[in-house]
């Protein structure tokens, strides 16, 4: 057998193991896929590497939302639109340009953790705007603790209901 044989055998047996390796793969994702383990691999997947934070409250139901193909309604009472500074503290939820509605809540109740807040703080000058990671009461009464998302550390002390300006509903981008 010369050697253009020998090389042409080598590539086709290698062409048909390919093949062969391929079709039975298909197979294994096929059943895989009709037993439905591959949603419940992918969901341990996400869930074993991923830490589950609370999410803000949903303050805004479907209902309330009207898209047209020229524009779009959001039907929320005394909302508030606001936009940020660049302090990269929330990054990459809000940063500049980012535009918000917000709204000034009533009672400490409608405060949840999760959401984000905008504050005026003891330690800071100006308004600052993170997240809540936990709520409680003290002998003061209601407070929250605070962090900005892309902060490694919790904002300084403990923030009341009568510090918090607004609470954001929606951000736009």
């Amino acid at each position: 057998m010369g050697v253009g044989q020998h090389k042409f055998k080598l590539v086709f047996g290698l062409l048909i193991a390919l093949i062969l390796v391929g079709f039975v793969s298909s197979a294994r994702t096929n059943s895989f896929l009709e037993r439905g383990q591959a949603t419940d691999t992918i969901s341990s997947f996400f869930k074993a590497n991923l830490t589950d934070r609370p999410s803000p409250c949903d303050r805004v139901s479907e209902k309330q939302i009207l898209v047209y193909k020229d524009r779009i309604i959001i039907n929320y009472k005394d909302a508030e639109w606001a936009t940020f500074t660049d302090t990269n503290s929330m990054d990459p939820v809000i940063d500049i340009g980012a535009n918000a509605l917000e709204y000034v809540p009533k009672d400490p109740k409608e405060i949840c953790e999760g959401d984000i807040v905008s504050y005026k703080s003891k330690y800071a000058k100006g308004v600052l705007i993170h997240r809540v990671v936990e709520t409680g009461f003290d002998n003061k009464g209601w407070y929250a603790i605070l962090k900005g998302d892309n902060s490694p550390y919790k904002d300084p002390g403990k923030v009341r209901f009568d510090q918090l300006q607004r609470v954001v509903i929606g951000i736009i981008y």
